[in-house]
């Protein structure tokens, strides 16, 4: 596996690629009253152009009492299929943005307020990362297995993939 790490406008892509291929992540909170992350998956809604990755959730769950007391946030996103995975760690603002909520809505978010757009427990979750780190493979699934299954065999190092820091 080679390093590639990147920086500014090439690691904002490769996030916004990523995270837009994989979409849903477990979003990781902390607390004090556990030494463990609080884990929920969360579908974003958007990669901005400045990185940053965008949510709508509920007022009422653990993950928002969890970031009103630590704006520390980890999003994981791992598509195992293709042998793509992202780690960003970052800070979390939370607010009542009505036009995010506008340009968000959507029928999946439907489901979970059933009081529709106005409904009082909306947030808007922006994650800033601060740092983010990946793996992908440079090619599709089948020929990345047959590069491991010949490295196997024959004791020979192949490149499968790439791994990297990304510089925001």
């Amino acid at each position: 596996m080679s390093t590639e790490n990147l920086h500014n406008h090439e690691a904002i892509d490769k996030l916004k690629e990523m995270v837009d291929k994989i979409d849903i992540g477990m979003t990781c909170t902390f607390t004090s009253e556990s030494d463990y992350p609080h884990a929920v998956p969360m579908s974003r809604q958007e990669v901005d152009e400045e990185g940053n990755i965008w949510f709508l959730f509920s007022s009422e769950s653990d993950t928002h009492r969890n970031l009103e007391k630590n704006n520390k946030v980890s999003l994981l996103y791992a598509h195992v299929g293709d042998f793509n995975f992202l780690s960003v760690n970052g800070t979390a603002e939370i607010s009542r943005d009505e036009a995010r909520i506008d340009k968000y809505w959507n029928k999946m978010i439907e489901a979970w307020f059933e009081k529709g757009k106005e409904d009082p427990r909306i947030r808007v979750l922006k994650v800033t990362p601060g740092e983010a780190h990946y793996w992908d493979n440079k090619s599709n699934k089948l020929v990345t297995l047959m590069k491991v299954a010949a490295s196997a065999i024959s004791g020979q190092q192949l490149d499968i993939g790439r791994e990297g820091k990304l510089n925001l």
